[in-house]
């Protein structure tokens, strides 16, 4: 690039530039960041003649100056473009710099490898669980329709109170858990479960209160689950019996599971 291209500047600011000289300048200044760079520091300058009064400063300066060189200059200075320039000018400086950000942030893109495309798979969903609203099935396979649960299976429903249960029976080192489903429960009350061993003995190994609305019926048709253990093996025990407790803390019966 020739050493007037970068001394060009001034006059470019000025607008003193012929038509085919601007337009050669802007083409240098896209890629020179020297001009443009003290094109921006003129700006400020160029608003700031444009308000001067070209009359008054010739008659000011006529017997100092040469009066040829500074009626070339204010006629310049007071073209009607000028105000268009300097926005012109503006826009251009603002240009250059986004113009080179972007190359810098090309040209930064394009030297790291481009990121893994992921690969399209099929998407996964979280199971759902079987509701657990109906009321006590004995051909359920498990507490909740859910999974089954672990241990062996026993089936009854009371011919008198209408109570319905599934227990499932697992063997444990310590003893046997007992998970046990209930509907067509009727509340309120307090019930507990109680294991009947072989040699008569008992003990209760589960408490608990019924609402108003019971479990498993119209009111409340979600059944009640729960989770027990106790110390005997399931070979010694000979029944498993749910009851209802009044105040007077004289149980009845409401279900009993004894085909075990």
């Amino acid at each position: 690039m020739s050493r007037a291209d970068h001394m060009d500047v001034a006059a470019y600011a000025l607008g003193v530039l012929d038509e085919q000289d601007a337009e050669r300048f802007e083409e240098h200044l896209a890629t020179c960041w020297a001009c443009a760079a003290e094109l921006e520091t003129m700006v400020p300058v160029v608003g700031l003649l444009s308000g001067i009064d070209g009359e008054a400063m010739a008659a000011l300066e006529q017997t100092h100056t040469d009066p040829a060189l500074l009626d070339r200059t204010l006629v310049a200075v007071r073209r009607d473009r000028r105000r268009t320039r300097v926005r012109q000018l503006l826009a251009t400086a603002a240009a250059v710099v986004v113009f080179g950000g972007l190359s810098g942030v090309a040209a930064g893109m394009l030297g790291d490898e481009p990121a893994p495309t992921p690969q399209a798979g099929p998407t996964q969903t979280a199971p759902t669980a079987a509701p657990s609203g109906e009321p006590g099935n004995p051909s359920d396979p498990g507490v909740g329709g859910e999974k089954p649960i672990e241990g062996d299976q026993h089936n009854a429903t009371d011919a008198g109170t209408g109570v319905q249960t599934t227990m499932w029976l697992a063997r444990k080192e310590y003893g046997t858990q007992v998970s046990v489903q209930l509907s067509r429960l009727p509340g309120p009350r307090v019930c507990r479960l109680v294991v009947v061993r072989k040699n008569a003995t008992s003990e209760v190994i589960s408490t608990w209160s019924v609402p108003a609305g019971g479990y498993g019926t119209n009111q409340n048709q979600l059944p009640l689950e729960l989770t027990a253990s106790t110390s005997a093996p399931v070979r010694d025990i000979d029944k498993l019996q749910v009851q209802s407790v009044d105040a007077n803390g004289v149980a009845s019966p409401l279900v009993t599971v004894d085909d075990i």
